[in-house]
């Protein structure tokens, strides 16, 4: 029986992603210069593979859907607590559930969420570090403030207590040389220095290296360290 597209994208997948993990967790936190960490973007992964990925002692992943990642939790409930960050768009129908299920949220991109966001949080009696999404450079896919916004903003947004503002995101537009992207690097951590914040969110699996080497303080990789998403059976 011929099998199904998507079928054996899943096959593939588990093939890439079964074993090694251990080792590719190992290599990535080698090459990471010191002051930046490794979180393990865990969105589409089941909650099996991020058992593995503790067990090799990794404790800090990235969520972006909010039903799917409180489920995992609820499954991983019987490890020692985990570091939870929040990389998704945040939708403001969602922002009670995200600042009750994670303690750092990534995508803090308008004055309007951020209100909304230190209202929920302090009604929840929770503290959630935020780091603000800026964008460099045009980008019509991706939301964020531009920066010379966040500073006029910064007054008023770094205010909004109980939000502990700790740095900046940031995501390049599609088809930038490495180059111009270790340039837009830069730049983030130029304003996020300026602005007195200590963190930079900055690299996936295809610019890390660009980004620690420009100051990132978090690289988010998946697909480098668990292959792709599994993909439903068909």
């Amino acid at each position: 029986m011929p099998i199904g597209v998507s079928c054996l994208t899943r096959l593939l997948s588990e093939l890439v992603a079964d074993g090694g993990l251990p080792e590719r967790l190992a290599e990535r936190r080698a090459g990471l210069p010191p002051g930046c960490r490794l979180m393990a973007v865990s969105k589409g992964q089941p909650a099996a593979r991020i058992r593995e990925a503790v067990l090799a002692g990794q404790r800090s992943f990235g969520e972006s859907r909010l039903q799917e990642a409180a489920a995992k939790q609820a499954e991983l409930a019987d490890l020692e607590p985990l570091d939870w960050h929040f990389i998704g768009r945040l939708q403001a129908n969602k922002a009670r559930g995200v600042v009750r299920h994670f303690d750092t949220i990534h995508s803090l991109d308008s004055l309007e969420l951020a209100r909304r966001l230190a209202r929920i949080a302090a009604e929840e009696q929770r503290a959630p570090a935020v780091l603000f999404q800026v964008k460099f450079r045009p980008d019509p896919a991706k939301t964020g403030f531009e920066p010379g916004e966040l500073r006029q903003l910064w007054p008023e947004l770094s205010a909004l207590e109980p939000l502990r503002p700790v740095g900046l995101m940031t995501l390049p537009p599609l088809g930038l040389t490495a180059a111009e992207r270790g340039g837009l690097f830069a730049e983030c951590t130029a304003l996020a220095t300026e602005l007195g914040l200590p963190e930079r969110s900055m690299g996936m699996s295809g610019d890390w290296p660009e980004a620690a080497a420009a100051g990132s303080t978090w690289v988010r990789i998946g697909s480098g360290l668990f292959g792709a998403r599994p993909a439903p059976l068909g």
